[in-house]
């Protein structure tokens, strides 16, 4: 569940695999595409939507991708999925099967991820990421 920056909108992944926008407080559901293509997010933690296409690995399936959240920046997006990979994508990624910056693997599934801290050097990459396992 993500709100708008400005709090007036707020998205949710549904478990049929849809990105549904509602308007805040009233609850009514945002369906004109132009509306929410203008909405600035105040946090991105949705596996659906124009701006993470390029997530989906070519034989992915719909559960496989399991979270994402987009660095505080807005420059970074971090997955994590079913087969225990962390990938780091440029944010946002609109194309298909977009390849990843950088990937790690755990041991286990990963099902809810955050960005801590995201920072480069010339020689050096560092994401500090919470994984509820």
């Amino acid at each position: 569940m993500d709100f708008s920056a400005d709090s007036s909108y707020l998205q949710v992944s549904t478990g049929s695999y849809k990105r549904q926008v509602y308007e805040v407080p009233s609850g009514k559901q945002l369906v004109d595409q132009a509306v929410i293509d203008r909405i600035t997010w105040a946090t991105w933690t949705s596996v659906l939507g124009d701006e993470v296409i390029g997530i989906w690995s070519r034989h992915a399936e719909k559960a496989d991708v399991n979270c994402a959240c987009v660095s505080h920046s807005g420059i970074n997006l971090v997955t994590g999925d079913d087969f225990g990979m962390v990938k780091l994508f440029d944010f946002p990624c609109p194309e298909k099967f977009v390849r990843t910056s950088f990937c790690m693997v755990t041991t286990t599934t990963t099902v809810d991820i955050r960005i801590l801290s995201c920072f480069f050097r010339r020689d050096m990459m560092e994401i500090f990421s919470s994984l509820n396992l």
